[in-house]
């Protein structure tokens, strides 16, 4: 019995795409991690001297907003699909004190890391939020599909 041609690279395509999407989910805590690295350095090229500490509750916050923009095509800022800020995600992961958020949406599978600081380090608004010496906690997420890719990164000011 042979599979007719059509239905064999429909299924090659479908292998194919769960494979990428697979190993494009499997690097995004080096990814994240490596967002961390270069906030960091972001903020000791501003004259910073404190370190900047990932915080699992503002990873949380971080990943819920994320999934709700990779989830929610019209949303492309700080605000979710039920309204929330992104004070209110943090103070709901457990978080206390004064946050802000950087958001990157990418139409593709993936984005590097230095097309995402790009992106940010000269949009200003995002610059003076990564650059902020209070900013001393932050947590990153990163989410992909077939055709989207979205970075959140909440930055946070602990009491």
């Amino acid at each position: 019995m042979s599979i007719p041609r059509s239905l064999l690279s429909v299924l090659v395509l479908a292998i194919v795409a769960s494979s990428t999407a697979a190993t494009a989910h499997a690097d995004n805590n080096r990814f994240n991690n490596s967002v961390v690295a270069d906030v960091y350095g972001v903020q000791h090229q501003a004259g910073c001297t404190n370190d900047v500490r990932p915080d699992p509750r503002l990873r949380l916050a971080a990943q819920w907003h994320t999934l709700d923009v990779l989830n929610n095509r019209d949303l492309d800022g700080d605000i979710g699909s039920d309204g929330s800020t992104p004070q209110d995600r943090a103070n709901a992961a457990g978080f206390h004190g004064a946050v802000a958020e950087t958001v990157a949406i990418n139409p593709a599978l993936a984005i590097s890391g230095i097309e995402l600081i790009n992106q940010w380090y000269y949009n200003p608004d995002y610059h003076a939020i990564m650059a902020n010496c209070a900013n001393t906690a932050v947590g990153v997420w990163s989410e992909n599909s077939l055709d989207r890719t979205v970075v959140v990164a909440v930055y946070g000011q602990p009491k």
